[in-house]
């Protein structure tokens, strides 16, 4: 016990003495100034449940754009739960529903997948809709957004840095403050 109390006084006095030992021990911040803490990731959930066979290919999806952005972090829903996405698949061409940034229905299409398009790249385009972005074609494979028209050979989910920035910037946003309007009408890819 004797032990313990010297060493937590020791410790005090090492903690208290360290910034006329080493130098400046924490940054400074200018004066007037507030230091900012980073943002927490924004969290929007979605249920794949109705992603049939696709569901493996929605999830890594998700895993994807939670590797590539740090303003959004995409989580399956807890059971009982209402999610802000709602993943579906059919027999018609992938396309998105999006609501308001961060909410809609994505419809991860059989048609597609039955031409031989990626159904992770799908899983990761359609996501990119509900996360604000539009499409953009033509566009080469390097673009997420360039959907269908990079050619049933392209493979890549990633987005590239233009579309991770724009999904930063669209959730950078506190909640509840005004963000980017997100189209209401289908996304078809």
């Amino acid at each position: 016990m004797h032990v313990r109390i010297l060493s937590a006084g020791a410790a005090a006095v090492l903690l208290a003495a360290l910034p006329t030992l080493g130098g400046q021990a924490v940054a400074a911040t200018p004066t007037g100034a507030t230091a900012l803490a980073p943002a927490a990731a924004r969290v929007v959930t979605y249920d794949a449940s109705g992603a049939a066979e696709f569901r493996s290919a929605v999830d890594r999806g998700a895993a994807i754009w939670n590797e590539s952005v740090d303003g959004v972090e995409l989580r399956p829903a807890a059971s009982g739960r209402r999610a802000d996405i709602r993943v579906l698949a059919d027999n018609g061409w992938p396309r998105a529903l999006p609501g308001p940034l961060g909410s809609g229905t994505v419809y991860i299409g059989r048609q597609a997948v039955n031409q031989g398009y990626d159904t992770v790249r799908i899983s990761s385009h359609e996501l990119g809709h509900i996360l604000g972005l539009p499409d953009r074609k033509p566009g080469p494979c390097s673009s997420l957004m360039s959907g269908s028209s990079a050619g049933v050979s392209c493979t890549n989910p990633y987005p590239n840095a233009a579309e991770k920035a724009e999904v930063e910037e669209n959730f950078s946003a506190p909640v509840g403050a005004s963000v980017p309007v997100v189209r209401s009408a289908t996304v078809g890819d």
